[in-house]
């Protein structure tokens, strides 16, 4: 997925569909020439509906398309025949997609299930037509209920990737080499700091024709959960995943510092994002040599870790028996 079709926050402006009016029609017949009122009721107004989509990974498809309106119901007709409704649009979405309000970005729903879905905007209701209004001191009333004007305004749609495994670390620790050792993606690297931009998944085939999702997250620093770096703007990924793995390069100053640092970042996004289940996963660790390798479990004692290298695929095995482990508990 190349870095500009991966899309994962669209403002769109939304109109529901009106309801249509009720009818205020008396019934004339050759032999009944006052036969009351039999205006039916109008159709209810079109409504915008998010539908959950397996096969869509990004919300591309809505960033030109910034404004969607749904059909107005039709008017209320004799004989008590009620309008037509409104033509609903349905709008796919991938899976992970979460509603916001455009103004006050309230939470409104997420869309998690292939085939779900949701009402973003409301259509009005149709009005009623003047049979409704019959009473023994008006048995001909002339008149009947608008409908009611449908929505109209911003909804805010964020993605969140669904994935088993979110692989956490600084930018440059080496996420994006082991998703690509692990798994067929095929994610941007190279030397430098900040070199994805966007998150990657990966299928991870495991033993017996099973298999996992594992995404890497665009890397975090300290202070990106006040903005900092690639700032907030990812890590609400994070909070899809079943499990995270932090990846800490064996040629860190302080692994276990940086594991802290890492883990207070997503505390302050989100507290709850420390219950999941977790791992350290120390790469690069060809460049290890018996000594160092007893030094960091030492430092890291009382934490589940596993030594691991993308290069030389080290530590892979036994790496995907634990995940495969901890996420069937």
């Amino acid at each position: 997925m190349s870095d500009s079709n991966f899309i994962d926050y669209v403002k769109i402006y939304c109109k529901s569909g009106n309801g249509g009016p009720g009818s205020t029609h008396l019934r004339r017949e050759k032999f009944v020439p006052k036969g009351g009122p039999d205006g039916g009721d109008g159709g209810r107004g079109g409504h915008i509906i998010l539908q959950g989509n397996k096969q869509f990974w990004t919300l591309i498809h809505l960033k030109y398309r910034k404004h969607i309106f749904a059909g107005h119901g039709g008017s209320g007709s004799k004989s008590q025949s009620t309008g037509a409704d409104g033509n609903d649009i349905i709008v796919e979405v991938p899976l992970g997609t979460v509603a916001r309000d455009g103004e006050t970005k309230e939470f409104l729903f997420e869309i998690t299930e292939d085939g779900e879905q949701k009402i973003l905007a409301k259509g009005g209701r149709g009005g009623l037509g003047n049979v409704h209004f019959v009473k023994p001191t008006m048995q001909t009333p002339r008149f009947a209920q608008p409908g009611e004007e449908g929505f109209e305004g911003t909804k805010i749609l964020e993605l969140k990737i669904l994935a088993d495994v979110g692989l956490v670390g600084f930018p440059n620790a080496g996420k994006s080499t082991l998703l690509s050792v692990l798994s067929a993606a095929k994610p941007k690297i190279a030397d430098y700091a900040f070199t994805t931009l966007v998150p990657n998944l990966g299928i991870v085939e495991y033993r017996d024709y099973k298999s996992f999702v594992m995404a890497d997250i665009p890397g975090i620093i300290e202070g990106a959960s006040e903005g900092k770096g690639l700032g907030i703007r990812f890590l609400r990924h994070i909070e899809r995943n079943a499990m995270l793995l932090f990846l800490i390069p064996a040629d860190s100053q302080d692994i276990l510092k940086e594991y802290e640092i890492l883990l207070n970042e997503l505390k302050k996004y989100n507290p709850e994002l420390l219950d999941k289940k977790r791992i350290i996963a120390v790469s690069k660790t060809d460049m290890l040599d018996e000594e160092l390798m007893g030094e960091i479990k030492n430092s890291l004692a009382g934490l589940p870790f596993i030594f691991i290298s993308s290069i030389t695929k080290f530590g892979l095995v036994e790496l995907k028996d634990y995940i495969w482990k901890e996420l069937n508990e």
